[in-house]
């Protein structure tokens, strides 16, 4: 009797299909509305202008400055994901290792800048970085230097920049990777004769990868398409493949020319996703 009331109501708690799909279709309606909707016009409208033609892409291969850019992006965001990776791997894993109040802090140290606008984080580093800011007035007073230095508008304080707004997107699913991994397991290796970094390469590296990989492909993929910092902090002088769209739309208009842009921004991010999760079955298989 008791297993059939139990088994009466595993099946009421279970939702039929049309139930399931009434739940879902708001959300996939939002996201056809509000994104696909719009993506899909842009792309056409860089195919059809009005009649069907190749000569906004065609562009972007014969004039090496948008290849340049391309490419820029892509170094840009792999240096941007690798900095986040080896700066929040040792902050994630002190995370996962403390408890209480101090816990706390370090956690609201990660999350506060995500409840911060990313323009307020992109101008902080704009004061910080400009020739009377912080950095530069500090070192004048030490004597470290005679003049100001160049810091803003350059590749380096985009890449500062964008590793510090991007971080918390590789702290937390690392963190949330190392809270999984049982404490007996590194103890298991410390007293086989494990040192430190014999326990930390052998047991919680291999088994929090899944959370670099959810980290680093975040990461990656956000800093492919990012626009405010890069546009803020880098200037003129150094676009990404994002700033020069938002460029081509908003001050030259051109929006068949931006649209063939964005076509292959996602070309060239899908792709990079491809590989990367081929890369992460190989390595769930080693």
């Amino acid at each position: 009797m008791a297993n059939t009331t139990i088994s009466e109501h595993s099946v009421a708690g279970q939702l039929s299909r049309p139930a399931s799909l009434a739940l879902v279709l708001p959300l996939v309606l939002l996201l056809g509305l509000a994104f696909l909707l719009p993506v899909a016009n842009l792309l056409m409208g860089s195919i059809f202008t009005p009649a069907p033609t190749a000569e906004h892409y065609l562009r972007i291969a014969q004039e090496p400055i948008f290849l340049r850019i391309l490419l820029r992006t892509v170094q840009t965001a792999t240096i941007v994901t690798l900095l986040a990776f080896l700066l929040g791997y040792p902050l994630a894993l002190v995370m996962s290792r403390l408890s209480g109040r101090a816990a706390m802090l370090v956690a609201a140290c990660v999350l506060i800048p995500l409840w911060t606008s990313v323009l307020v984080r992109s101008y902080a580093w704009i004061v910080l970085l400009q020739r009377t800011g912080i950095v530069n007035n500090t070192l004048l007073n030490w004597g470290l230097i005679s003049q100001p230095l160049k810091l803003i508008y350059t590749e380096g304080a985009v890449i500062v920049a964008m590793t510090h707004v991007l971080m918390p997107y590789m702290i937390l699913p690392i963190f949330s990777s190392l809270r999984s991994i049982a404490p007996e397991l590194d103890r298991a290796a410390r007293n086989l004769g494990a040192g430190h970094w014999t326990s930390f390469l052998a047991v919680t590296l291999p088994l929090s990868l899944p959370g670099v990989y959810a980290g680093a492909i975040m990461v990656f993929i956000l800093s492919l398409g990012f626009y405010v910092t890069p546009a803020l902090v880098g200037g003129p002088q150094n676009l990404t493949i994002a700033t020069l769209i938002g460029q081509q739309t908003t001050d030259l208009l051109n929006w068949p020319f931006a649209g063939a842009l964005a076509g292959v921004l996602l070309l060239v991010t899908l792709g990079l996703v491809g590989v990367f999760r081929r890369f992460l079955r190989f390595g769930k298989g080693a």
